[in-house]
């Protein structure tokens, strides 16, 4: 009602607490003679009829708590067959409405003249759901809200793991395909009823939600208008074409399942080839690159998109050979599937591997970095991991090539669908319900979007929502050193996530001029300060907005602290856990600082830019995890790939453990050679990549 609107409540539950409270009552006066003998069932009427004031106790306890008053309105089967009744109840409902009461509808099972649910089919309405859908059309409601045990109307049974959530009913697909089960365990219909119901007010005009009732904002999310539980509205034949994206979200999801199995099939050497085969295509293509890459920044500067985003949308000159190169780098690498991290006797000629092996499907939710698009395809190649990619629609034309260039790389026996590009926004909420699918979600972008994320999807997700990255320079700090470092950290690319933030410096170097000289430096390299409490007034800065602030640009936070304690509490409460650095040439205190510091990545005397995975030697990245369970900093392709175990017997069973000696010794660890490096294990396709296709845009003609 704070919102504007009128709501009219239908509710069960009378029977249910009369019968509890008759139950007690028959306890506490029975004899133990008495409460040896058969208990009678109690009658659900009397039940009703002592019920009915413990419901409203509960409405009128929740309600009043908003100071907002509740009113019951008990009403039959008969009455409803008056025209007279049915005018008199609009009326009052309205008049309540006006004053701002809610009004509880229940059926009064006490008088009820219906011999048993479902028996007697002849009323106007047989439990709260049809009640519910009648009162709707009576009072013309505007949304009829139908709560449930289950977030909606599934295509099998809820527990079944293959079964769907039908967004929208659509009648004549649905009708015929969708078997019930039981009734619920409380109330008397259950998907059954409600299905009736709601189709019975769609019909007339009313659109109908059926959703959870055990989600704490379940109903004013069906009232903001976002996509919860099933919808059932009378021109649901209109929007098929809704139905249609999701099953094309899951078929995407599916192939690019299928092709990572076929990729992992491959042998290490064919899967290196791969990454060969895309680097030397995109050096092949470059000028084609850097032109779709020219036009989606020409467009970002007409709608003046930040300079933070236009600089990350940016390929700078030398980019795709970077690309390239860390394609190389990784292509370098250890094999990482098949690796085996532990081998152990279990039993007398029963040996247990634990062997690593590739997460299967990924999506990756990005923003502005087009070469994100490039690493992150190259871990998947690499890893053996089918991959679902979403950038901004501000790097379109260069995500759109970039992705063309990598697919038409790959073997004809993978396919293109081993790498999926997402074109359209409105695909990615049905994407994240595919957790039967997509094994793991990395969102690269701004705290709103991985927020966002986080809160729509049961899948488990990856990532950091901020890089708000720490310098602290101590007293025992050499200044030339530390300059070279804060500059470093700031200056060299203020829009990325490893990019100084805050610096924090110790109140010693007030007195010793060290600090003047750092903002000397900052300033002089065209870097807006900002203070904290105590340097905003002591150098005279303007106070910063907020200790918890990605500027992504040249500016940044400046705080004076006590000592590396004081820095520590203030990044572990102002922080992001990403990366945090201290400059000094105190060891101890550089110890302290390593130790304490609880984020992804903590340094001593460099600067945080050495956050990155291609830096760190790991070929590239698909992103910075600042999360504690799996992986942590710059996620390579071992943050991509989990473990499984392999048992290699000799026909042995358990039998009870009978005639069996469990071992349990540790043997060494000896990594599992290909048998011919040449030997293609998938099916002896070699690399093709078709020597000429037209760029989307302009006409390119991409190189082999």
């Amino acid at each position: 009602m704070s919102l504007g609107l009128e709501v009219i409540l239908v509710t069960s539950g009378a029977v249910g607490i009369g019968r509890q409270r008759l139950r007690y009552q028959r306890l506490i006066n029975s004899s133990f003679v008495d409460l040896q003998k058969p208990q009678v069932e109690l009658d659900g009427k009397p039940c009703a009829a002592v019920g009915q004031s413990g419901l409203m106790a509960i409405y009128d306890s929740l309600f009043s708590q908003l100071d907002v008053a509740s009113s019951q309105l008990l009403v039959t089967d008969n009455e409803f067959k008056d025209s007279d009744f049915r005018k008199q109840l609009s009326e009052t409902v309205g008049s309540l409405l006006e004053l701002r009461v809610v009004p509880i509808f229940n059926e009064n099972d006490a008088v009820s003249t219906r011999k048993a649910p479902y028996k007697d089919a002849t009323g106007i309405f047989w439990d709260n759901d049809s009640l519910a859908a009648l009162l709707a059309l009576e009072l013309r409601a505007d949304l009829l809200i139908l709560l449930s045990d289950v977030e909606g109307l599934y295509s099998g049974p809820p527990t079944d793991p293959r079964s769907k959530l039908i967004r929208t009913y659509l009648k004549e697909e649905h009708d015929e395909t969708i078997t019930f089960g039981d009734k619920s365990r409380v109330g008397r219909g259950g998907m059954t009823a409600k299905v009736k119901a709601a189709c019975h007010a769609a019909e007339a005009g009313i659109p109908v939600v059926i959703t959870s009732g055990f989600t704490a904002d379940g109903i004013l999310r069906v009232l903001q208008g976002q996509r919860v539980g099933t919808l059932f509205h009378r021109e649901a034949h209109l929007w098929h074409s809704v139905q249609i994206k999701e099953h094309s979200a899951r078929k995407m999801a599916v192939s690019a399942r299928d092709a990572s199995r076929v990729l992992q099939g491959f042998s290490s050497v064919d899967r290196r080839k791969i990454l060969l085969d895309v680097a030397d295509a995109l050096e092949a293509n470059e000028e084609c690159i850097r032109k779709e890459n020219e036009i989606d920044v020409y467009i970002a500067k007409e709608t003046r998109i930040s300079e933070a985003l236009i600089s990350r949308l940016t390929l700078k000159p030398g980019k795709i050979s970077d690309l390239a190169k860390s394609l190389r780098v990784l292509a370098d690498i250890n094999d990482p599937i098949g690796q085996v991290v532990k081998r152990t006797e279990i039993s007398d000629g029963l040996i247990l591997e634990k062997t690593t092996c590739p997460l299967g499907v990924l999506l990756i939710i990005f923003e502005s970095r087009p070469d994100a698009l490039v690493q992150i395809a190259s871990l998947a190649i690499r890893s053996g991991n089918g991959l679902l990619l979403k950038g901004g629609k501000e790097a379109a034309r260069s995500n759109a090539i970039l992705h063309k260039v990598i697919s038409e790389a790959l073997p004809k026996s993978v396919g293109p669908e081993l790498i999926g590009l997402v074109t359209s926004r409105d695909e990615i909420p049905d994407l994240l319900k595919l957790d039967d699918v997509i094994d793991l979600v990395i969102p690269r972008g701004s705290n709103k979007l991985v927020s966002e994320i986080k809160e729509s999807t049961k899948i488990p997700v990856l990532g950091h929502a901020d890089g708000v990255c720490h310098v602290y320079v101590d007293k025992a700090a050499d200044l030339d050193m530390a300059k070279r470092i804060v500059l470093d950290a700031k200056t060299d690319y203020p829009a990325v996530c490893n990019a100084m933030e805050t610096l924090l410096v110790h109140e010693a170097l007030m007195k010793t001029g060290g600090l003047n000289e750092l903002i000397l430096a900052l300033e002089t390299a065209g870097v807006r300060l900002y203070g904290g409490t105590k340097a905003s007034d002591l150098l005279k800065l303007p106070k910063a907005i907020s200790f918890h602030h990605e500027y992504s640009s040249m500016a940044c936070t400046v705080e004076i602290v006590k000592d590396v304690l004081e820095a520590i509490n203030h990044i572990h409460e102002h922080g992001s856990a990403h990366t945090d650095c201290i400059v000094t040439e105190d060891r101890d205190v550089a110890d302290v600082f390593l130790r304490q510091v609880d984020s992804a990545a903590v340094f001593h005397n460099a600067s945080t830019r050495f956050c990155d995975g291609a830096r760190f030697g790991l070929g590239a990245e698909v992103g910075i995890s600042t999360s504690r369970i799996h992986a942590r900093g710059p996620v390579g392709v071992e943050g991509l790939l989990t473990t499984r175990w392999l048992l290699r017997g000799t026909g042995q069973v358990v039998n009870g453990d009978h005639r069996i000696t469990y071992t349990h010794k540790d043997l060494p660890v000896n990594y599992r050679k290909e048998a011919s490096k040449n030997l293609d294990v998938a099916n002896g396709d070699s690399v093709v990549v078709p020597s000429s296709h037209t760029d989307l845009a302009n006409g390119c003609n991409l190189k082999t």
